[in-house]
C-alpha cells in the first residue's frame, strides 16, 4: 500500500522539551527557544516513524496522543507498526526548503527585562509614612556620616522634608554605585562589615576592597532592623522575607524595584527565533527556522485486503488538511492499495 501526502511550510524546528510520545507532565512541557535556552536547544526535526504513525492515527480519526492510542489494546495499527521500517518505508522528498525570521510567543513567566514597567505608584506608604526619612535618607549620607550611623546604634537620621518616590531612589542608589571606596576609607569599611556581620545583616565580602554600593544597602537593612524595634507598622511595607523587592545587601536590580510599585513586570512577549554559532571554516553562522513543502510517501507492506480496510476507514473519517509537524499545511493526494513489493 503506498500513501502520497503534499505538505507545505511545514516547520521543522523543536520549541519545546520531552516528546509528545510520553505522557504531559503536570505543568506541561517546557518552552526551550527563548534565547537564553536556544543556544543548547536548537533542534531540526525530521519525519520518523512516530510522525508516520501519528498521521496515520490522525487520518482514521483517532486523535489521541501516539502514546496512548499504543497502549490500548485494540491498538488498530499495531500491526502495520510492527513490519514498518523507516529507512526503506518512508520517503520524503523536499520540493523547497526555506529559512525565515519568526517571533515566537513565549508562554512562560520570564520578564520582559527592556520594557517599561507601566505607571508607577509614588504614594506607596514605604515613601509617605513618618519612618521614610529615617529609611532612606541612609542613600543621602555621605561615607563619614554613613560609617558613623553603622558603628554608632544611637546615630539618628537627620529628618527633612524631601520627598521620596521610586524613580528617585532609584537614581540616588545609582549615583552611589558609581562612587569608588578611596584607601583611606577602607579601614572604616571593614569595620562597618564587621558590623553588618554581628546583626546578622546578609553581605558577603566578595574581595579585599568592597563596594561602596554594598556598604549602603547593607546599612539600609541596618536601618530597617532598627526601626523595627520601635516602629512595627514598617513590617506592612517589607516582603515576607524582610526585604525591599530589588534591593538586597550586594546589589540593586532596578527592574523589580520599579514593578513592586507598579501592575507589575511587563512579561516577554516573544523572541526571534535565531541561534548564532561559529563554525570553523565557515565563520559565523545563523540559524532560523526552517520551513519545507514536499511530498511524503508512505509505503505499508500489508496485504491488499489489510490496505482496503485502512483506505476505507480514511476516507470514512473524511479528514481535512491536517498540520505535518508544527504547523505548515498537509493532505493526502493519493493512496494506492496494491501490495508493495
Amino acid at each position: 500500500m503506498k500513501v502520497i501526502i503534499e505538505y507545505e511550510a511545514s516547520w521543522g524546528n523543536s520549541f519545546l522539551d520531552g516528546s509528545n510520545n510520553e505522557p504531559l507532565p503536570s505543568k506541561g512541557r517546557d518552552f526551550i527557544a527563548t534565547g537564553k535556552k536556544l543556544s543548547k536547544n536548537y533542534y531540526q526535526k525530521t519525519v520518523t516513524k512516530d510522525t508516520v504513525m501519528g498521521l496515520l492515527n490522525r487520518l482514521i480519526g483517532d486523535q489521541r496522543k501516539l502514546y496512548q492510542s499504543r497502549q490500548d489494546e485494540n491498538y488498530y495499527l499495531k500491526d502495520i507498526e510492527e513490519v514498518f521500517n523507516e529507512k526503506t518505508d518512508l520517503i520524503d522528498k523536499p520540493t523547497a526548503v526555506s529559512e525565515e525570521v519568526v517571533f515566537l510567543r513565549n508562554i512562560g513567566k520570564s520578564d520582559d527585562q527592556n520594557s517599561f514597567v507601566g505607571l508607577l505608584k509614588n504614594d506607596s506608604p514605604i515613601f509617605t509614612s513618618a519612618f521614610s526619612p529615617e529609611l532612606w535618607g541612609i542613600l543621602w549620607l555621605d561615607f563619614q556620616e554613613l560609617y558613623s550611623f553603622v558603628i554608632n546604634e544611637t546615630y539618628q537620621i537627620k529628618m527633612t522634608d524631601s520627598v521620596y518616590y521610586p524613580l528617585r531612589i532609584k537614581s540616588q542608589i545609582e549615583q552611589v554605585g558609581a562612587i569608588k571606596l578611596k584607601e583611606e576609607n577602607l579601614k572604616q569599611a571593614l569595620e562597618m562589615i564587621e558590623v553588618f556581620k554581628n546583626n546578622l545583616v546578609d553581605y558577603k565580602f566578595e574581595s579585599e576592597k568592597p563596594k561602596i554600593l554594598s556598604l549602603y544597602l547593607s546599612a539600609l537593612y541596618i536601618q530597617i532592623n532598627r526601626l523595627l524595634k520601635t516602629k512595627e507598622e514598617i513590617k506592612s511595607v517589607l516582603t515576607k522575607k524582610g526585604n525591599i523587592s530589588g534591593i538586597s545587601c550586594n546589589s540593586f536590580t532596578a527592574k523589580d524595584f520599579l514593578g513592586a510599585f507598579s501592575g507589575g513586570k511587563k512579561r516577554s512577549w516573544g523572541a526571534p527565533y535565531l541561534f548564532k554559532e561559529r563554525i570553523k571554516g565557515a565563520g559565523e553562522v545563523t540559524h532560523r527556522l526552517t520551513k519545507k513543502s514536499g511530498v511524503l510517501t508512505i509505503l505499508l507492506k500489508i496485504s491488499k485486503e489489510r490496505a482496503e480496510n485502512l483506505k476505507q476507514r480514511i476516507e470514512e473519517a473524511a479528514v481535512a488538511p491536517f498540520y505535518l509537524g508544527k504547523k505548515g499545511l498537509a493532505y493526502v493526494t493519493k493512496i494506492d492499495t496494491r501490495e508493495v513489493e
